[in-house]
């Protein structure tokens, strides 16, 4: 054998770098580090940071703040497995810090993050990816550009991972993105419903919690929960129901099954399987209050559609909402209460609840949580809505105080809720009656004064179906409710506006709240509501109609008409015409101006100091200042009707069958004593009937109680010769029994009081204008009661004939003209047509003649030629 030669060691090439082992304690160090082109460089700096990042979010920040986070994202795209698979590691940590998320929108890196969710990838990489879109999506920019870039379909595929964290992620990721509406269509299309469902099946609770809360999103939609019904997606819920050592997820199954009652069919489905009454049970029984509370949405949810509510009452589903009432969770009281409500849409379960039901709500509107009282007004509200029998019951479970003190609510749906009970109740008078009695006038001022909507609309509703009688409009008035009831009238709100006109006009019933109303305002509100197209209701016209009704001086200013049915009464006065918006100064005021070339105010008042001449029959009968009925005086003696032929009238009165127009003078009665009484007195002396006169004249000025004092003590002017023919008429024209023989004699009973016949052609020598200056200039006022006229022509007649009508029960209008003109129109059946078959004809429309032939009536055929021909 040879001899062995050993070899010598050749040195290294001159050109190579000798390999350099580096332990660094620095993280910027290893940043620095992501910029080498050695692939096992990159891998074991990528492991170090990855590390680095896992200890905390502190760690996360200064990465970021050392610029690790840019290069990092080149590496997502690197050749080498390894260091792609590092970087992908470092970002599912890193994404759930807010600022890197951020950064990477910035620097758009999700298509590169999503392209290590393909199929050929290592399990790890699809964690890690997975986690980084996971922690991405948790942002709605993330969850945009997810969806933009096509993440959706990659992350679906995933779900059926052998990895659990890889499902995990992925299902999580997906929760996030379905939240948008866009992204749940595009589930639908990808046909995700059964890899969600198999994920029930997992044995990792945190898996099947996700998939529970995704499948609870997405049957919001109509196709998925039809998809989730073809994929017996219920049966895999009801057997989570059924386990109980699944309880965990229990609420989150009911949320989807909850979703999924609101089809019919599904309804028809678990109802014909048996698995409807095993979910009513498994609610009533469970002692978990969110499961109890979560099956009552879910029956508040389905019992919207008409067809499920017929369903659940046959299912007797009332039984179990009454007991979900008594749970000693407010949450629970909240849902059943709501469930409550959505039922008794059916009419069924209203009555149903009316023994079992009303009495728990009632309790719930005790409670110290506003919540648990909303809900429970609010169930109370329909139950009672057109259901006599259910308001019944409120009010004898003691409900009516409960209801007024919630009207003092923080909720502002707690208390429109109690109003509309209160309004449903008030239905009823007895029961209106009864919440009346406990104050409910004076607790509606406060929500009267509410800045929501619906509290208003709701509150003056309350006042419109309770203000009923004088008691409760006076116990409102004196709460000071009136004033923000006339400020709802300018609400910009059209409910608002139409209930508190609603409740204006109801407050109008009376003639002291309307005269308070109208002083607040209310008129000219309604007024300029009336005016607008878009504001204007039938309510606030009925309202504004109302109220000039008790305010008929205004009604004939603005509007030139009285009805049969506007009786006029002491203190009426006739201003003129006034254009829409004047404002009409009260009687007072008017009677304390000084005396202008303005046109004259007639006043009708009856009440004076003044007792009727002693030669005057029956006394009794009759009084100055009292306006008697039709109903008192159609009691007569049956002397008096027995003169009803015979009567002797005196010259200034007329006789029924003698057309006289010579005027008259003096003051004339119209009996027989009072015609004796006036030939016994032509024997009296000079001074006497001078003494008489001064007497008369002294009446006629204006009576002021007390100049200076209090307006309490004011009094208008006195009117002796109006009472005087309040009197006559109501002693002679009342027993007449022919109504069209009553109208003639009081025509010309008028004219002679307002100076006689005047024949057309003389009229502009009527010298009517002097004697009214004349009259002013006495009273010193503008303000002239009626009887001082003795000359009058058109509205002057027509005003007294209208006042001395109203007194004796004759139904007559009284209509302005233009020029001075007035006129009064009456309806009375044709004589002739009485007999006709099938009752008596319709009345026709006449006029009548005050000036040219006292007590002549002409038909109104076509008004404006006939009008014209006439006056």
């Amino acid at each position: 054998m040879g001899k062995k030669i050993k070899k010598e060691v050749e040195p290294p090439p001159k050109d190579v770098f000798d390999p350099l082992i580096i332990e660094s304690k620095k993280a910027a160090t290893v940043v620095l580090m992501l910029q080498s082109p050695e692939e096992e460089i990159l891998a074991k700096a990528c492991e170090a940071i990855y590390k680095f990042a896992l200890k905390g979010e502190e760690n996360k920040t200064t990465l970021l703040e050392l610029g690790a986070v840019e290069p990092l994202t080149k590496l997502l795209t690197h050749e080498d497995k390894i260091v792609r698979r590092n970087a992908t590691m470092i970002f599912g940590i890193l994404a759930s810090n807010n600022d890197v998320k951020k950064l990477l929108r910035e620097l758009d890196v999700m298509n590169s993050v999503i392209a290590q969710l393909a199929p050929e990838e290592e399990v790890v990489i699809h964690e890690f990816a997975s986690l980084c879109l996971a922690n991405m999506s948790a942002e709605y920019t993330g969850k945009v550009q997810i969806f933009e870039h096509g993440g959706l379909e990659p992350l679906i595929r995933l779900l059926s991972s052998p990895d659990p964290d890889v499902k995990k992620n992925s299902m999580e990721c997906i929760y996030n993105l379905v939240q948008d509406f866009q992204c749940r269509t595009t589930l639908q299309e990808l046909n995700a419903i059964p890899p969600i469902l198999d994920l029930l099946k997992s044995e990792f609770p945190i898996i099947q919690l996700l998939a529970l809360k995704t499948l609870g999103v997405i049957t919001n939609d109509k196709e998925s929960r039809t998809m989730l019904r073809d994929h017996q997606g219920l049966d895999h819920l009801i057997k989570i129901l059924e386990t109980k050592e699944l309880n965990d997820l229990h609420i989150e199954a009911l949320a989807v099954i909850a979703n999924c009652l609101e089809d019919m069919d599904t309804i028809v489905q678990i109802q014909q399987t048996g698995d409807l009454k095993k979910l009513l049970s498994f609610a009533e029984n469970s002692t978990i209050p969110d499961i109890q509370k979560n099956a009552a949405k879910a029956i508040t949810k389905a019992a919207y559609d008409p067809e499920n509510r017929k369903l659940f009452h046959e299912q007797e589903v009332e039984k179990c909402l009454v007991a979900l009432l008594g749970s000693e969770n407010d949450g629970t009281k909240i849902a059943a209460s709501q469930a409550i409500s959505a039922m008794c849409e059916n009419s069924g379960s209203k009555d149903f609840f009316n023994n079992q039901g009303i009495p728990q709500l009632i309790q719930l509107l005790k409670s110290d949580n506003e919540e648990v009282r909303e809900a429970a007004a609010l169930a109370l509200a329909n139950l009672t809505t057109c259901n006599p029998a259910n308001a019944n019951a409120a009010a004898e479970a003691d409900g009516i105080d409960p209801l007024i003190n919630v009207l003092s609510s923080k909720r502002d749906g707690a208390i429109a809720n109690a109003a509309t009970v209160l309004t449903n109740m008030a239905m009823q008078e007895p029961l209106r009656q009864n919440i009346q009695n406990h104050g409910i006038m004076h607790a509606i001022i406060s929500p009267l004064h509410s800045a929501n909507t619906v509290v208003q609309s709701k509150a003056a509703l309350t006042v419109a179906s309770m203000a009923c009688d004088v008691e409760a409009r006076t116990e409102l008035k004196n709460s000071g409710g009136l004033e923000p009831l006339v400020e709802l009238l300018r609400s910009k709100n059209d409910e608002v506006r139409k209930h508190a006109s609603w409740a204006v006009m109801v407050c109008a019933g009376d003639e002291l709240t309307a005269n308070v109303l109208c002083r607040l305002g209310a008129l000219d509100v309604l007024e300029e509501v009336n005016l607008s197209g878009s504001r204007k209701n039938k309510f606030s016209e009925a309202a504004y109609n109302k109220l000039l009704n008790n305010n008929l001086s205004l009604k004939y200013s603005q509007t030139g008409y009285l009805s049969s049915s506007d009786i006029i009464n002491d203190g009426f006065y006739d201003y003129g015409r006034i254009n829409p918006g004047t404002k009409l100064l009260p009687l007072k005021e008017l009677c304390l101006q000084e005396p202008s070339d303005l046109r004259a105010i007639l006043l009708i008042n009856s009440k004076s100091d003044v007792s009727p001449p002693s030669s005057m029959e029956d006394k009794s009968d009759a009084g100055y200042g009292r306006s008697i009925s039709s109903s008192s005086s159609l009691g007569r003696s049956s002397k008096d009707k027995s003169k009803k032929n015979g009567y002797h009238f005196s010259a200034a009165f007329g006789s029924p069958t003698e057309d006289k127009s010579e005027p008259a003078s003096g003051r004339n009665t119209v009996s027989k004593s009072a015609t004796k009484e006036k030939g016994g007195r032509k024997g009296r002396g000079k001074k006497e009937e001078e003494k008489v006169k001064e007497e008369e004249e002294v009446m006629a000025v204006p009576k002021f109680v007390g100049e200076g004092s209090s307006d309490k003590e004011w009094c208008p002017p006195s009117d002796p010769d109006f009472s005087m023919y309040v009197y006559e008429v109501t002693r002679s024209i009342l027993p007449i029994t022919s109504i069209k023989e009553q109208i003639e004699v009081l025509a010309k009973y008028v004219a002679e009081k307002m100076g006689g016949k005047i024949l057309k052609e003389k009229l502009p020598d009527f010298s009517w204008e002097l004697h009214i200056s004349e009259l002013k200039f006495q009273l010193k006022s503008n303000v002239i009661p009626i009887g001082h006229v003795k000359k009058g022509i058109f509205y002057h007649r027509a005003l007294l004939f209208k006042a001395l009508a109203d007194r004796i029960g004759i139904g007559c209008s009284l209509v302005r003209g233009e020029y001075g003109r007035a006129w009064n129109e009456v309806k009375l059946l044709n004589e002739s047509q009485k007999g006709v078959i099938r009752g008596l004809p319709p009345p026709e429309l006449y006029v009548v003649d005050l000036m040219f032939h006292p007590g002549g009536l002409m038909k109104l055929r076509s008004r404006e030629a006939d009008l014209y021909r006439f006056l």
